[in-house]
């Protein structure tokens, strides 16, 4: 028999107003008596009925990822941590890929929100930084949280130093004997993008390292522009000791490359990336890279959005933490003398 909100009130010796404010995450209820309405929720694998919810709360209990990203690897971590947050919050994901730039993004969550009754979106960059898309959000009063915006004033979600990571990044490239150390960049409408190339430039005059405009070429946070950025750099008459590619899918494209064109890694070209995702350990020779907690990063800004449904003042813009991973594709240059 299907377990009933009165069973869970009544095994866990509270009412049904608090058991509904447990799972609904709501204030003014200690604790002790969260965890314990928690447990009993557990052990007897109650599920919600979500039309009764519905219409009791009045919402919908569905909210939205919404991304424009080509990076499928950084998508797919995100997704699993809003799915996280949501499962455990009895919440519905949907998915919402729309297309950046001339308003279409607009038209797009327009519709969704009319179609599904979403009660929020998370939004990954570039649309954390569509400033037509954030004013259309706010005037139709629909809350939602952001994941790495430029700005973050009067905004909720997460965001994480990229800037400073990327000086530490590049220190160790600098530290280990790099000079001509070459930077595939992200897409110019992106935050992460400026951020990280704004890193590569302070790090390389803290060295005392004179900035090559032509060590720098355009990428588009794909293994493809990966490729293509890397036979730029390595087509150079004086090519790059090192590459830092601004995400690891496009790593990925210069390890590529440089196995085609001979070049051992880290030997006669050391490579780094930015994200930590699961390609950065699967390929070889596994690669350096900073670890943000891309799962994490999906699942606190969902629990911050979810926090500003149910009280429009309530959910912060959180700092995550960083972790330099150094492996198997960054090493002392080697003299070609």
């Amino acid at each position: 028999m299907r377990v009933r909100l009165e069973d869970v009130a009544a095994a866990a010796g509270v009412s049904m107003k608090t058991v509904s404010r447990v799972l609904n995450q709501e204030p003014r209820v200690s604790e002790d008596t969260r965890q314990r309405v928690q447990e009993v929720v557990d052990r007897l694998q109650y599920k919600p009925n979500l039309s009764a919810r519905s219409l009791a709360s009045r919402r919908t209990f569905v909210v939205a990822l919404a991304y424009d990203n080509p990076s499928r690897n950084y998508l797919m971590e995100i997704q699993g941590g809003v799915l996280d947050a949501c499962r455990a919050r009895h919440y519905t994901l949907v998915l919402a890929p729309v297309m950046y730039g001339e308003g279409r993004a607009i038209a797009e969550l327009r519709e969704l929100a009319s179609q599904h009754g979403v009660d929020g979106f998370v939004l990954t960059p570039p649309l954390t930084d569509d400033m037509d898309l954030l004013a259309f959000l706010d005037e139709a009063a629909l809350p939602f949280a952001s994941i790495a915006p430029r700005t973050h004033r009067g905004r909720i979600g997460v965001t994480v130093d990229e800037h400073a990571a990327v000086r530490e990044l590049m220190s160790h490239l600098i530290g280990l004997g790099h000079r001509r150390i070459g930077h595939i960049k992200g897409p110019p409408n992106h935050g992460a993008a400026e951020w990280r190339y704004a890193g590569y430039r302070e790090a390389l005059r803290d060295a005392g390292i004179a900035y090559e405009p032509n060590l720098v070429v355009k990428g588009e946070f794909t293994f493809e522009s990966g490729v293509r950025g890397a036979n730029q750099l390595l087509d150079l008459d004086e090519r790059p000791t090192a590459i830092f590619a601004a995400n690891d899918d496009m790593a990925a494209g210069v390890i590529r490359v440089a196995g085609e064109r001979g070049l051992r890694i880290p030997q006669d070209l050391s490579v780094c990336g930015f994200d930590d995702t699961p390609i950065s350990r699967h390929i070889f020779p596994s690669l350096t890279t900073v670890r943000q907690p891309t799962r994490d990063m999906g699942r606190v800004a969902t629990l911050e959005l979810l926090k500003a449904i149910q009280a429009p003042d309530h959910g912060d813009m959180v700092r995550m933490d960083y972790a330099l991973q150094l492996r198997e594709s960054t090493a002392t240059p080697v003299d070609p003398d």
